[in-house]
């Protein structure tokens, strides 16, 4: 998560046009506490009984915990791209990322 973080300005065109959700299993407070002191300029989702993550496909009912995958939803509000698992250690993950982001929503020439 704190790559998302490190990189948001960059990845997602400073936020313009784009809503990154991270969903987990994890409670609401917990996510509330973490995002606060992590900072993030993202929503982070409580999913405790995986309904979320159910629907797309995000959600291991044998452990009870939503997967590392990364959905990118585009402007029409279809899936545009997924990443699974989403291999968050590696720099080609965020570059791929950007890329898609880059598409979907092009960054603008106007300074910000």
């Amino acid at each position: 998560m704190e790559a998302y973080r490190d990189q948001y300005a960059t990845l997602f065109n400073g936020g313009r046009d784009v809503v990154l959700m991270a969903i987990s299993v994890d409670p609401d407070t917990t996510l509330v506490n973490w995002a606060r002191e992590a900072d993030f300029p993202f929503l982070l989702v409580s999913d405790p009984d995986g309904t979320i993550g159910k629907l797309y496909g995000a959600y291991d009912e044998a452990r009870r915990v939503d997967n590392r995958s990364l959905i990118v939803i585009g402007p029409d509000g279809r899936i545009a791209h997924e990443m699974r698992p989403f291999r968050q250690m590696a720099q080609g993950a965020y570059e791929e990322l950007a890329a898609v982001i880059d598409r979907l929503s092009p960054p603008s020439s106007e300074p910000r």
